[in-house]
């Protein structure tokens, strides 16, 4: 516990609650303070993978900020993460792999966004075409939510083709509207006017979206069980024609569709996930920050899927931690404390004026 507050000094963990009842954040807070609790060594070496995929940007802050200490203070630490910007602005040393291979080594300061990129087998432009103005023909009302604590006249409105990014700190009631709009599909709720099918990709994928029994095949599949019966059964060849088609579209690195979905690595469980969802009759995709922890590679081919999907007219509201995914988004409604507090087009969409908006009392 005093690890806990020592790293994350506005935490909110009591000592006493339940590991598993926490959120995955906060789990992984938990986690992260066991690994720096001194043993009967003194503590030398610390590994981390990825330890900020489930913070937000204030809470990875804070991480970052103690290893900076600890490393100072004489100890060593290997980072592992798929986040440039804090590998650029924390590391000494920088080691690329791809492929299990060591493709580049080097000081930190011999490389920046394009080379780190390049190195890890993306491709430069593909960021740039992220922040370019996508041109958006603006389609019929998809979604119009208020947050069940919005006081004011604030509300997310979504309409078809459109790329709608939510941020703010984490647990300020992004992942609740997502869960609210996701339920308004299928009844109705006070506040909440959906009106074309929903779809959710979950951000903790072990917990909400994989069916770890299942083939991946038939993790693809669920979400389209009506188009794939043949009579009262599914069709096993409409199944794997589905699975097979998102395989090459999406990229999905497996010899066989048939494989546990466990046998895939964690970016390709991902890419299932978003094949569930896009595969399906959903116009409405609701992203729960799905793209934590996953390599770079994998990231900008999803990116780029989402902008192709919008530009057919579907609707996309992602949920981020990771500020730079916003670039994606066409505007971004900014949460705090349950509430909308901003609504920030892309012309005025910094990092400086999310986290402005997510401690301020208004946009």
């Amino acid at each position: 516990q005093a690890k806990l507050g020592e790293i994350f000094p506005d935490h909110g963990i009591a000592a006493d609650d339940i590991a598993g009842d926490l959120s995955i954040g906060r789990r992984q807070m938990v986690e992260v303070a066991r690994a720096f609790t001194l043993t009967r060594e003194p503590l030398q070496l610390v590994i981390l993978d990825e330890p900020t995929s489930s913070l937000d940007a204030h809470t990875a802050g804070q991480l970052l900020s103690f290893v900076r200490r600890f490393v100072a203070a004489g100890g060593s630490c290997i980072l592992i993460s798929h986040v440039l910007g804090e590998v650029l602005q924390n590391a000494d040393r920088i080691v690329v792999m791809r492929d299990g291979k060591v493709v580049a080594a080097d000081a930190a300061s011999a490389f920046d966004r394009d080379k780190l990129v390049a190195a890890m087998g993306g491709a430069g432009e593909h960021q740039k075409a992220a922040a370019e103005t996508r041109k958006v023909a603006v389609g019929a009302l998809r979604v119009r939510a208020r947050p069940a604590r919005q006081q004011d006249g604030k509300e997310l409105v979504a309409r078809a083709g459109e790329i709608i990014g939510l941020a703010g700190l984490a647990g300020h009631g992004q992942t609740d509207l997502l869960l609210a709009i996701f339920s308004a599909a299928s009844r109705a709720r006070a506040g909440i006017e959906v009106t074309a099918p929903v779809a959710l990709v979950a951000g903790d994928r072990q917990a909400d979206g994989i069916f770890a029994q299942w083939s991946i095949a038939q993790n693809i599949g669920i979400r389209s069980l009506q188009r794939l019966r043949d009579g009262l059964l599914i069709s096993p060849q409409r199944e794997a024609e589905l699975a097979e088609f998102w395989k090459k579209k999406i990229g999905i690195r497996t010899p066989d569709m048939n494989n546990n979905i466990y046998s895939l690595s964690g970016g390709n469980q991902q890419k299932a996930l978003f094949a569930r969802a896009l595969g399906s009759d959903a116009e409405i995709v609701l992203m729960d920050d799905p793209m934590r922890g996953v390599d770079i590679g994998t990231k900008l081919e999803v990116y780029d899927l989402v902008r192709e999907e919008a530009g057919k007219g579907r609707t996309f509201l992602w949920y981020t931690t990771e500020t730079e995914e916003l670039d994606n988004c066409d505007h971004v409604y900014v949460f705090k404390n349950g509430r909308i507090v901003a609504n920030l087009g892309r012309d005025e969409l910094t990092e400086e004026k999310i986290i402005q908006s997510s401690f301020g009392d208004t946009a």
